[in-house]
């Protein structure tokens, strides 16, 4: 029988945050908000902790754990997976994390041409006897249009491509949040979305409408907030505009974190 070192006790005295792999990438199946699965590659990070008593984690428990759970992956499945985890490895506490591109077809708004746009999604998951909690977080590509350069000028007014990240806890795994709308929330946040394909006529009525709608990042942060707190399957959120500058050498953003207290409607 082949020595298991890592099962041997460990004399010191000294109990460890978290041992774990990080930077593993994965072919994995995501749940879409249609009922439909969306493949992808994620890029994974997960962790025990370990008890002062326990020398080390067997390491290729996370790879098997990951794999078992890769086909159907969503709010519910990662909390389960961060539970098997814990089981697993006899931790106190288990932590996953997966960061993944998600693909959508958009269509242009005139001539409906097609293409997928990505957006930067993740899922993660904290296990642990008194605690249990997930969280998604998005990031999402859109355009704003500054309201004062618009107040100000003759003509025109300057704009720029900015990104909203929203992060959000739900009240329970199975709540019904998707990337989906929380992607939506956050382009109708904005001044416009950004398309992959864009014909002329698309070009002329998305530059029309985005000065149509002007927004500071102080306004996106504010329109996904006010969505986002209508909604009783949110626990709590954070959520950050970025606008790359356009006429300035330097970002701008803004933030809003919100937490639901007990009995708040």
């Amino acid at each position: 029988m082949l020595q298991d070192v890592q099962a041997t006790p460990d004399s010191r005295g000294v109990p460890l945050d978290e041992v774990g792999v990080e930077g593993l990438r994965y072919p994995v199946l995501v749940a879409d908000g249609q009922g439909a699965k969306r493949e992808t590659v994620g890029t994974a990070a997960m962790s025990v902790s370990l008890g002062p008593e326990v020398k080390g984690a067997h390491l290729s428990r996370f790879i098997e754990v990951l794999h078992e759970a890769r086909e159907q992956l969503s709010l519910s499945s990662i909390a389960t997976l961060a539970e098997d985890l814990r089981q697993r490895m006899s931790g106190p506490t288990a932590r996953v994390s997966l960061d993944f591109p998600y693909f959508l077809e958009r269509s242009a708004p005139v001539t409906g041409a097609r293409g997928f746009v990505d957006y930067a999604c993740s899922l993660a998951a904290v296990s642990a006897p008194e605690e249990s909690r997930v969280t998604m977080a998005v990031t999402v590509p859109v355009t704003s249009v500054c309201p004062c350069s618009k107040a100000i000028s003759d003509r025109g007014a300057h704009n720029q491509r900015g990104h909203i990240t929203i992060v959000v806890e739900p009240t329970e795994p199975q709540g019904g949040l998707w990337f989906d709308d929380l992607i939506d929330i956050a382009e109708q946040a904005a001044s416009s979305p950004v398309y992959a394909v864009l014909k002329r006529p698309d070009e002329r009525h998305v530059t029309m409408a985005a000065y149509d709608h002007p927004v500071f990042v102080e306004d996106m942060v504010r329109n996904v907030a006010q969505v986002l707190r209508t909604l009783d399957t949110i626990a709590a959120y954070r959520i950050r505009a970025f606008n790359d500058e356009s006429i300035h050498n330097h970002a701008a953003y803004a933030t809003v974190s919100w937490t639901r207290r007990a009995g708040e409607a």
